[in-house]
C-alpha cells in the first residue's frame, strides 16, 4: 500500500507539472531569507528597472518565503502581484495569470483594498495588451477608487497616458506625462520621469514636433544611462534615431544607431535571456512544488480523520485537486464575462455622456457665437455709421482718404462676421462664393490701401503689379477675395522690414466669358525654412514658439486662405527660403462681365425719395447708436424722436403720430418683438423696420410674424437704409392706395 502512495504521489507531481506547463527537474531548497519583505521588494524593483529581470524574481521569491514565514498574508499577496507584472513584461502571459489568479481567490477571503487596486490595475494590463483600450480605462479608473496609494497612482498615471496616446487623444496624454516628469514617487521617481519622457518624445514624433520630440527623447536617454534602465537605454536610442534622420541630422542619428547596435551587441544582453528563463524555470517550479506539498498535508488530514485506506484517500485528493483547478479556471472565465459585461455597459453609459456632452457643447457653442456677434455687430454701427457721416461732411483730401480706408476696413470686418456666423449655422452645409460684378483692379487697390499705415510702420513698400488686360468688370465673390488678399499681404508685411511687398496679377487665358488669373504675393522677409512649409497652412501654426512670440498673432491668416481659395476650387502654394523671403501664388478661373446676362444685382440701384417732412420713431437703447441714426436721418430733413426701451416705444406710439417706427429687437425689459406685438393691437397699418445686429439664433421669420414689415441688419450701408425707409413709407403706402 505505501508503494502504491508513493506512486501516486509522484503521478500527481508530474500532473501539476505537465498542467501548467513545467517540465524542470528538482532543485535543492534555497537557504532561509534573512532580510525583511520592504528590502527584498526595494531589491526586486531596482533590478526590474535595471531589467535584471532574474535577480528580480530572485528577490521576489524571497520576499514571498518571509511573508509566508510571518504570516503575512498582504505582503504575499503584493509578492504575488508584482511576480504577475514581470512575467507579463517578460511576455509569459500564461505564469503572469496563475499569479494573478492565486492572488484573485485570496482577496476575496480578506479585506485588502491595496490588494483589489492592484488586482484592477493588472486587469488593465491585459486589457492593455488585448487592445481593448476603453475597458482599459474603465478599470484603470476603479482602480485608483479603491486605493490613493502614491506609487500605484502614478503607475496608473503612466498606464492611461500611453492608452491615450494610442487612441490619439495627445492632450489628456500630454497632460499626463508631464504630471510624471516632476514627480515626487517614493519609490520610482527616476524611472517614472523616464518613462513620461519616452512618452512625450513618441507623442511628439507621432505630432510631427521633432524638436520637442528630441528634447524629450535626449532627456530620456541621460536619466536611463544615469540609472541602468537598460531597456529606457534601446528605447530612447531608437527614437532619437528616428527623430534625428525626420530632421535630416544624419551624424545624430548615425551616433545613436550605433549606441544602440553597441547595446544590443553586449554580453549582458546575450547572456541575459538564459538566466531570466532559468530564474523563471526554478521559481514556477518551486511554486507548484510548494503547492503540492500543501496539497500532500491535505491529503494525510484528510487520510487520519477518515481512517480509511490510504489509496481511497489519495485519489479523493487526486480528483479534488483537478476538480478545484478546473473550479478555479471556470470561475475565472466567469468573472472575465461579468466584468466584461460590466465594462460594455459602462462603456455605452460613457458614450451617452460624451453624446450629451457633445450636444451642451454645441449648445453652449450656439449661444457664444449669438452673443459675440450681437456684440461685435454693435460698435461696428457705429464706427460705419460715422464714417459715412463724416465722409458727408466734406473732409479734406487727407482726410478722405483714411476714412475711405477705415469704411472699407469696417465692411470688411463686417463681412468676415457674416462668413464666421454663417459657417457656424447649424442647417448650413458649406460656405459658397457670391457671383456678383466687381472691378478687381479697384479691390486690390482698396486692400493694399487699408494696409499702408502697416506698411509704413514697417517701413516696406507695397508695389501693385496688374496687368491691364484683365477685363475691368468680373464676376466672382469680392469680399472673399479680399479676405485673401488683406491675409496674404498683411502675412507678408508682418515678417518683411525695411522691405518690398509684391501684389502681382496677371491675365493667363481668356476664352469667350471664362477668364483665368493668376496672382501672386512676393516679399524678400525673413522666409521660411523648408521643415516648416508644409505645416505653416495648418491653424494656429507660424512656423515656431520663436516667431509667434516676436511676430505676435493668432497663425491663422494663412489657414483662412486656404479655405477660402478652396471655395473657388484654386489652391495657396508656396515657395520660400530663410533670409530671403517668400512667394504664395494661386489661379482663379473667373467670368468676365461682357458677354453675362446682368440679372445678378451688383450695387442696390437707388430711388429718388423726398424724405422732407417725416417722422420717425427710433426704438434703440444704445447711445451711440441713437446719435448716429437720429443724425442719418437728420441728413435727408427726417426729424425723430427716441425711445430707449420697448415699453417706452410702446407708449410714444400710442401717444404721438408716426410715419415710421426703426425697431431694435435686442433691448433690455421687453423685447423689439413684443413690443412690435403690442403696438400692432391698436396700429396695424404703420411701417415697423426692423433695425437690428441680428445674431445665430434670430429668425427672420418670427420679426414679421411679429408684426414687422422689413428688416435691416446693423451695421447697413447707408443707400440700403434710406431705401428700406422709403419702400416701406412710400411704395407701400402707394401700392394699398391703388388696391382701395
Amino acid at each position: 500500500m505505501k508503494t502504491n502512495y508513493l506512486h501516486i504521489r509522484r503521478f500527481l507531481c508530474c500532473l501539476l507539472l505537465v498542467f501548467f506547463g513545467m517540465g524542470a527537474a528538482l532543485h535543492a531548497q534555497d537557504t532561509v531569507p534573512t532580510k525583511s519583505v520592504a528590502a527584498y521588494f526595494d531589491e526586486a524593483r531596482t533590478f526590474r528597472h535595471q531589467n535584471k529581470m532574474d535577480m528580480a524574481l530572485s528577490a521576489l521569491e524571497n520576499a514571498a518565503k518571509v511573508a509566508e514565514k510571518n504570516d503575512n498574508m498582504k505582503s504575499v499577496i503584493d509578492a504575488w502581484h508584482k511576480f504577475s507584472i514581470i512575467y507579463l513584461e517578460l511576455g509569459k502571459k500564461s505564469n503572469s495569470e496563475v499569479y494573478w489568479d492565486r492572488a484573485n481567490v485570496q482577496l476575496k477571503e480578506m479585506e485588502y483594498p491595496f490588494g483589489d487596486a492592484m488586482d484592477k490595475y493588472i486587469g488593465a494590463l491585459y486589457m492593455y495588451g488585448e487592445q481593448n483600450n476603453f475597458q482599459a480605462i474603465a478599470e484603470l479608473s476603479e482602480a485608483r477608487q479603491l486605493s490613493n496609494d502614491r506609487n500605484l497612482v502614478n503607475n496608473i498615471l503612466l498606464a492611461e497616458a500611453n492608452i491615450y496616446l494610442g487612441l490619439e487623444k495627445y492632450d489628456v496624454a500630454t497632460k499626463n506625462f508631464n504630471s510624471l516628469i516632476i514627480n515626487t514617487d517614493p519609490f520610482e521617481q527616476e524611472y517614472l520621469s523616464t518613462q513620461a519622457s519616452l512618452g512625450l518624445a513618441k507623442l511628439y514624433l507621432e505630432t510631427e514636433e521633432l524638436e520637442e520630440s528630441a528634447y524629450n527623447a535626449e532627456n530620456a536617454l541621460k536619466m536611463a544611462k544615469e540609472h541602468l534602465f537598460f531597456v529606457e537605454s534601446v528605447t530612447a536610442n531608437e527614437l532619437l534615431s528616428k527623430i534625428y534622420i525626420q530632421m535630416e541630422r544624419y551624424d545624430l542619428a548615425w551616433q545613436n544607431e550605433r549606441n544602440l547596435n553597441m547595446i544590443k551587441d553586449s554580453l549582458f544582453t546575450l547572456d541575459k535571456v538564459k538566466n531570466e528563463s532559468k530564474a523563471a524555470q526554478k521559481i514556477q517550479y518551486n511554486f507548484f512544488v510548494d503547492e503540492i506539498a500543501r496539497l500532500e498535508q491535505k491529503n494525510e488530514e484528510l487520510s487520519q480523520e477518515a481512517r480509511s485506506s490510504e489509496l481511497t484517500a489519495i485519489l479523493t485528493s487526486a480528483f479534488l485537486t483537478i476538480i478545484s483547478l478546473l473550479a478555479v479556471s471556470l470561475y475565472r472565465n466567469n468573472q472575465i464575462k461579468l466584468k466584461t459585461n460590466d465594462l460594455l455597459q459602462t462603456k455605452n453609459n460613457e458614450l451617452q455622456s460624451a453624446r450629451d456632452a457633445a450636444v451642451q457643447a454645441m449648445e453652449a457653442k450656439t449661444n457664444f457665437l449669438s452673443t459675440v456677434s450681437h456684440e461685435l455687430r454693435t460698435p461696428l454701427y457705429a464706427v460705419t455709421g460715422l464714417t459715412h457721416l463724416l465722409l458727408e461732411e466734406n473732409p479734406s483730401k487727407n482726410q478722405q482718404e483714411h476714412l475711405k480706408a477705415l469704411k472699407f476696413s469696417g465692411d470688411y470686418l463686417l463681412n468676415f462676421i457674416n462668413d464666421i456666423l454663417h459657417i457656424n449655422k447649424i442647417d448650413a452645409d458649406k460656405l459658397e462664393p457670391l457671383a456678383i460684378e466687381f472691378n478687381l483692379k479697384k479691390v486690390l487697390k482698396e486692400v493694399i490701401d487699408s494696409l499702408q499705415q502697416s506698411a509704413k510702420e514697417n517701413k516696406t513698400k507695397i508695389v501693385l503689379e496688374y496687368d491691364d488686360t484683365i477685363p475691368s468688370y468680373l464676376m466672382s465673390d469680392p469680399l472673399k477675395l479680399s479676405q485673401v488678399f488683406m491675409n496674404l499681404v498683411g502675412n507678408a508685411l508682418k515678417f518683411t522690414k525695411n522691405g518690398e511687398v509684391r501684389v502681382i496679377a496677371k491675365l493667363m487665358k481668356k476664352h469667350e466669358e471664362d477668364v483665368s488669373l493668376y496672382f501672386e504675393v512676393v516679399d524678400n522677409g525673413i522666409g521660411i525654412s523648408k521643415d516648416q512649409q508644409e505645416s505653416i497652412f495648418d491653424g494656429f501654426e507660424q512656423g515656431s514658439i520663436q516667431i509667434n512670440r516676436e511676430y505676435g498673432g493668432t497663425g491663422l491668416g494663412l489657414t483662412i486662405v486656404k479655405s477660402l481659395l478652396g471655395l473657388f476650387g484654386s489652391k495657396i502654394q508656396l515657395e520660400s527660403e530663410l533670409g530671403k523671403g517668400s512667394s504664395f501664388f494661386f489661379e482663379l478661373k473667373l467670368k468676365s462681365k461682357d458677354s453675362i446676362v446682368d440679372d445678378v444685382p451688383f450695387e442696390i440701384i437707388e430711388k429718388e425719395y423726398v424724405f422732407k417732412g417725416l417722422h420717425i420713431l427710433i426704438v434703440e437703447d444704445n447711445k451711440i447708436n441713437q446719435v448716429i441714426t437720429k443724425k442719418m436721418l437728420s441728413k435727408k430733413e427726417i426729424t425723430s424722436d427716441i425711445a430707449s426701451n420697448g415699453t417706452d416705444a410702446v407708449g410714444m406710439a400710442k401717444e404721438n403720430s408716426y410715419d415710421a417706427i426703426l425697431m431694435d429687437i435686442h433691448m433690455p425689459g421687453i423685447s423689439g418683438e413684443e413690443a412690435t406685438i403690442e403696438i400692432r393691437k391698436f396700429d396695424t397699418t404703420i411701417p415697423i423696420i426692423a433695425l437690428t445686429a441680428i445674431s445665430l439664433d434670430d429668425s427672420l421669420e418670427s420679426f414679421y410674424a411679429a408684426g414687422c414689415d422689413d428688416v435691416v441688419t446693423k451695421p447697413f450701408k447707408p443707400e440700403v437704409f434710406y431705401q428700406k425707409i422709403g419702400e416701406n413709407i412710400f411704395d407701400k403706402k402707394r401700392i394699398k392706395n391703388t388696391a382701395s
